[in-house]
């Protein structure tokens, strides 16, 4: 080839060459100061081994070896360096090998301008393959590093859940890697999947990272699990907001002092996840109603209560239970009050207290008994665990 004296009288000097090169590129980028993300050892060895593979090209026959440009590629995305930092030191190593191609074809009477000229465009159409190279090489070591990371963060925060993880060392570890504090008060989330392996929390990591609020979660085929550090005085309203925004059905544990304790902070969340009502998106937390919780975790025992308490009315016809039901809910709710619980009813006080005698009438109860209101506060949260209208 028309430049192959030139390639070998450069290739003659390539150690010196590469480190040139290496300076170069720690000089003009600045991703590249860092000794300790890229050690100038390591990058020697890639300028040397590129500058080998373009002076090669033009005095050794046979097709292009990428090799090098994709070895570049995959150490740098090892080395955490960005892609378009890569990329551009790449360009720097062209232009400065290209600049010496250049000076040394003047001691070389063979090679005119018009060669150079020409040459110069299977140069960069040379840049371009090789940095095709590094950039796929790159992208390709990215994916399998952050798969890899995923799965190991993945099988941490399972390990938190399962108490699998004890003593205090691991703890820290684990909790160091996850991003999460060693120490403070954490809480557990569930959300229902609408489909097997689908996030119903889409971006609330990261969205809770934006309200200053750590957390880690795994994705389980119908549901997604994670712990929120709650580090600030406000930390559980502002976790419940950020939940609330992303439409879903979420159960919210309370706050436990220990990474020790997410395993039975998950049953809180899960309980309290299995207590909110219908069907609509919300958040529900085990502290709001601790007693449609505790129904909620024994609903053989839940069905056992309401068929003791609220037998009779369970057996009326559908649309007169449901009437009943809501009446006492309603009641319930407005502490007492027939005259409140008329008004979010929108029927007359009197008929509030007919139905509410009604209840007494079947039940065999009297309102006026502790004991009985009680009862069937603790009824209802069944009935309500239960799904019985």
């Amino acid at each position: 080839m028309v430049l192959s004296g030139v390639a070998a009288a450069l290739h003659a000097r390539l150690p010196e060459l590469g480190d040139r090169i290496a300076e170069t590129i720690r000089a003009d980028v600045e991703a590249y100061q860092d000794e300790s993300l890229i050690p100038f050892e390591s990058l020697r060895r890639s300028c040397t081994a590129n500058a080998d593979l373009v002076l090669g090209h033009f005095h050794r026959k046979g097709v292009a070896d990428p090799s090098p440009a994709r070895d570049t590629g995959r150490i740098r995305a090892e080395q955490g360096m960005p892609l378009a930092d890569t990329l551009h030191a790449y360009r720097i190593g062209f232009e400065l090998l290209w600049s010496e191609i250049l000076e040394e074809a003047r001691a070389h009477p063979e090679v005119s301008d018009a060669e150079l000229v020409s040459q110069s465009a299977d140069i960069w159409a040379l840049f371009g393959l090789y940095a095709e190279a590094v950039a796929a090489a790159h992208r390709e070591t990215s994916a399998e590093l952050t798969l890899q990371r995923e799965a190991r963060r993945s099988a941490l925060v399972e390990a938190l859940f399962t108490g699998v993880i004890a003593d205090r060392t691991t703890l820290w570890e684990a909790a160091r890697e996850l991003g999460l504090p060693e120490h403070g008060s954490y809480a557990v989330a569930v959300a229902t999947a609408t489909a097997p392996g689908e996030e119903p929390l889409t971006g609330i990591e990261t969205a809770l990272r934006q309200s200053q609020l750590a957390s880690a979660w795994r994705l389980l085929p119908h549901q997604q699990i994670g712990v929120v550090a709650l580090t600030a005085p406000d930390a559980e309203q502002t976790c419940v907001r950020v939940l609330r925004r992303a439409r879903a059905r979420v159960g919210l544990s309370p706050g436990v002092a220990s990474l020790r304790d997410v395993p039975q902070a998950l049953r809180f969340a899960r309980l309290a996840l299995a207590g909110l009502p219908g069907t609509a998106p919300g958040v529900a937390r085990f502290d709001d109603n601790p007693l449609a919780m505790l129904a909620a975790a024994a609903p053989a025992e839940a069905a056992q209560l309401v068929e003791t308490v609220l037998g009779p009315v369970i057996a009326l016809p559908a649309a007169e239970r449901a009437r009943l039901l809501e009446t006492l809910e309603h009641w319930f709710a407005a502490a007492g009050s027939a005259a409140d619980a008329a008004g979010s009813l929108f029927v007359h006080p009197n008929t509030v207290r007919y139905r509410l005698r009604r209840v007494e009438e079947l039940t065999g109860r009297s309102l006026a008994d502790p004991r009985t209101v009680a009862d069937l506060g603790a009824a209802l949260a069944a009935v309500r665990s239960t799904g019985v209208d």
